[in-house]
């Protein structure tokens, strides 16, 4: 696996590129729809092949683990085998997770002992059996295993923690290197930049992280509460550091414009839930702005969903019948809100990788950035 820079934006840092796994090939920038346990919530894989147009999709290593559980997926020959989908897939390490379950871990310098969120049976995870948990799902790229500190965050505990996460690095590249694949492609291991919102931290968290030369690395710890401005200064003083010819990955952002902001400052993947999660309570994101189907101006509207859009579902579907869908819970409503916002976010990847090969993208996020951001 080898990230090729193949564009660059004149007036910004945002690039293509582009990079090969043993299922397929991943242009970038790219928007990675999250699939938690193994699905997109409400999508059926097919879809997310030929509507979505999605070109890699996340699992979460914690909920497979918990269920349907290492056993089920290994008998099925890893994730791929197990849902059926072609492309690459990324998941991440459980850090994160384990992060949101405060109340019900234990975290020290060996790893961390959870309870499970489903039946309160004890669990440990450790750099080592992360990797191991990794190599079982079988995804195309895997996550170091790291602490995701919350916001605010104090000082001590930033530094602290970050010296933590360092030192599960080493342990989860030692333990890469003296394993192998379980199936017959090749798996690549991301680590992740930690440190809060500390700029020394992020300076001494990037360049410890940079000097592993992966093929790829990871911010993380962003998108937790922090102001956006926040999230951008964080984000553009990593970039600044990380190898400009590795791949970038910013976890679990964003808005539309998130995303835009972030890949003038040099990013090139993406994740996050918002487009099915917001969808499944009626919020769209559309070139013209953000549409709550839900409100009363849209009861008797039967126009296309999105004018604009390039989903089936946009032309296929009123306003109306949508909003219908939403306010009376029907599952088809979810299905088609969740269809729409990930087609939504797959095709501004695709016209911002164009605009970045014709080096106008910064004019071009400019003006997009006016539009999709507010509400209609």
């Amino acid at each position: 696996m080898q990230f090729t820079i193949t564009g660059k934006d004149r007036k910004s840092k945002a690039r293509t590129g582009e990079f090969t796994t043993g299922h397929g090939q991943i242009r970038t920038p790219v928007f990675m729809p999250v699939g938690t346990a193994g699905a997109v919530k409400a999508v059926h894989i097919p879809e997310i092949e030929q509507d979505t147009k999605a070109q890699i999709i996340l699992g979460n290593t914690y909920h497979l683990y918990l269920r349907p559980g290492l056993e089920v997926i290994k008998k099925a020959g890893g994730l791929h085998q197990f849902n059926n989908w072609k492309g690459p897939i990324l998941t991440n390490s459980g850090g994160y997770q384990v992060y949101s379950l405060a109340h019900k871990r234990k975290l020290s310098s060996e790893g961390v002992v959870f309870q499970s969120h489903i039946d309160g049976s004890r669990h440990s995870f450790t750099p080592e059996n992360v990797i191991d948990i990794q190599r079982t799902i079988g995804a195309d790229i895997i996550m170091a295993f790291d602490e995701c500190t919350p916001y605010p965050c104090d000082y001590t505990y930033a530094k602290k923690s970050l010296k933590i996460t360092h030192n599960w690095l080493d342990r989860c590249i030692k333990h890469f290197d003296e394993g192998q694949t379980l199936y017959r492609y090749e798996q690549f291991l991301f680590p992740i930049v930690q440190g809060s919102v500390y700029k020394d931290l992020r300076r001494e968290s990037a360049e410890f992280i940079s000097s592993k030369g992966a093929v790829g690395n990871a911010i993380g710890g962003l998108s937790v509460g922090e102001p956006a401005e926040m999230m951008y200064e964080m984000t553009e003083l990593v970039c600044n550091i990380l190898p400009e010819e590795k791949a970038r990955y910013l976890m679990g952002v964003g808005t539309p414009e998130n995303l835009l902001e972030s890949i003038a400052l040099g990013v090139d993947m993406f994740d996050c839930v918002m487009p099915t999660r917001n969808a499944r309570h009626g919020m769209l994101f559309t070139e013209e702005g953000i549409i709550n189907i839900k409100n009363e101006k849209w009861k008797d509207d039967n126009s296309p969903i999105d004018e604009n859009g390039h989903s089936f579902v946009d032309s296929y579907y009123s306003k109306a019948y949508l909003r219908h869908l939403i306010v009376s819970g029907e599952m088809l409503g979810a299905m088609i809100a969740s269809l729409h916002n990930l087609r939504f976010y797959t095709h501004l990847m695709e016209v911002a990788r164009d605009k970045i090969q014709k080096g106008v993208f910064l004019d071009w996020k400019e003006e997009m950035t006016r539009k999709i951001s507010r509400r209609i």
